[in-house]
């Protein structure tokens, strides 16, 4: 049988109050899904949403059976992107695919990624195209170089919430992520380019968030920014 059928693919999406998009997000990425294996899976984490997202969610499932919904208390979204990764690593996924749920990604723009999977182990989105902000680009610049001077590495767009992760190697390098981390991603993308894994940036195109209201603003940014450059002076230590 041919290689992409057999591939075990497993999409996680944290989501919390995306009532107003999870509906659009999840058509858009379950058609990704459902062309590949039999086994392969999109995994919603509800990160305790407080409006009818898991409402929303549950309906749906009678019409999407590949569809997984995981429910856990409010946690941000390092939490629910690191408990979504552990699941699809407990169901023996190939290989595991992050993106968010407010829209600002395009599914069709997968497929690039998952052609060259068999060559890296880690392939990131690199937002050529964004359209969410000059704030947000401005945290991104500063991101960077903050792993610079703490991890002394450079990286194209470590936060970036479209990746495409052989399992094998993210279930090495998950151990030495501490629990309830907020920059998960972040600091996988330090793992996997400090422990010389290969690792590929491809374009993406990145628009505006297409509904609700985003729940992280600038002032919880910085105040995050400031507790990571402090944890990651002491991780840098370890790792």
């Amino acid at each position: 049988m041919n290689k992409t059928m057999t591939d075990k693919l497993y999409i996680v999406i944290p989501a919390y109050n995306e009532e107003a998009n999870i509906r659009q997000v999840v058509s858009d990425w379950y058609s990704v899904v459902d062309q590949k294996s039999a086994d392969s899976r999109l995994v919603i984490v509800n990160d305790g949403s407080k409006d009818n997202t898991l409402s929303v969610l549950n309906k749906m499932k009678a019409d999407c059976p590949k569809l997984i919904v995981l429910d856990k208390e409010n946690g941000g979204h390092g939490t629910s992107i690191l408990f979504g990764y552990k699941y699809a690593l407990e169901q023996g996924a190939d290989y595991i695919f992050q993106t968010d749920s407010d829209g600002q990604t395009y599914a069709s723009e997968f497929q690039e990624f998952w052609d060259e999977r068999a060559n890296y182990d880690m392939i990131i989105g690199y937002r050529n195209h964004r359209e969410d902000g000059i704030s947000r680009i401005i945290v991104t610049k500063v991101l960077k170089f903050v792993i610079r001077i703490c991890f002394h590495i450079d990286v194209t767009d470590a936060n970036t919430p479209f990746r495409l992760m052989r399992a094998k190697v993210l279930k090495e390098e998950i151990v030495l992520i501490p629990k309830d981390f907020f920059l998960a991603n972040v600091l996988i993308t330090v793992l996997f380019t400090k422990h010389l894994r290969k690792v590929k940036y491809i374009p993406i195109t990145f628009r505006p968030r297409q509904g609700g209201v985003n729940s992280i603003n600038i002032r919880r940014i910085f105040k995050i920014g400031r507790q990571s450059l402090k944890d990651f002076k002491e991780l840098n230590k370890k790792i």
